[in-house]
């Protein structure tokens, strides 16, 4: 499911990488001018705050490089998705190194802003270079691999740390049981002296007179 999804997110990303990517690199490109002449520079040689079109040629310029960024970055989205973009634009820079003419005749849309940017970064190795970034995620195992909690909901089996303190489950006591308690003949205790004396005389008394 995870490289399905990389899938798509390839296409998004050449679509992005083609209009405005290429778009705002081609209102951004400037070529060097000598020293003598500083009003060929972009905005006079002032400030570039208050010309909105470079700002969102600029907006859209790095909101590519964001988003193909994220792309190589983020563990959970596929290789596929970096790594197709970036083997187009690596054989796309072959093709040109080996003939021109035909590598600049395969762009589509030249005649509008759109090709004519996406030419420019073939030109300039803009395409080689980003093409060389985006692969990197498909040498990385790590990458191919879904995690555990992508590829199943079970919860995972639980292995205490060596540090970890194991409390036994201790079965609960039985009740005691009650022996009752059998009549007892209790033998009689012996009269102390004391208690003669202190029994009362009667007329059977031998003690009497």
């Amino acid at each position: 499911m995870r490289h399905r999804i990389g899938l798509v997110l390839a296409v998004i990303m050449a679509g992005v990488l083609f209009f405005p990517g290429a778009w705002g690199y081609l209102r951004l490109l400037r070529l060097p001018v000598p020293a003598d002449q500083l009003s060929n520079l972009p905005a006079g040689g002032g400030s570039l705050l208050s010309d909105h079109h470079l700002l969102l040629a600029l907006a859209a310029l790095a909101g590519t490089a964001l988003l193909a960024g994220l792309l190589v970055m983020v563990p959970r989205v596929s290789p596929l998705a970096a790594g197709l973009p970036g083997l187009v634009l690596l054989g796309w820079t072959a093709l040109y190194l080996v003939n021109v003419r035909q590598g600049v005749d395969l762009i589509p849309l030249r005649s509008d802003p759109f090709g004519a940017g996406f030419e420019a970064m073939l030109f300039s190795g803009i395409l080689g270079a980003a093409g060389l970034a985006m692969i990197m995620p498909m040498f990385v195992p790590s990458r191919w691999r879904a995690r555990q909690a992508d590829e199943s909901d079970a919860t995972p089996e639980f292995t205490p740390s060596p540090d970890a303190t194991v409390v036994e489950r201790v079965p609960a006591a039985q009740p005691t049981r009650l022996t009752p308690i059998r009549a007892t003949t209790m033998a009689p205790l012996p009269l102390s002296p004391w208690h003669d004396a202190d029994k009362p005389s009667g007329p059977d008394d031998p003690g009497l007179p």
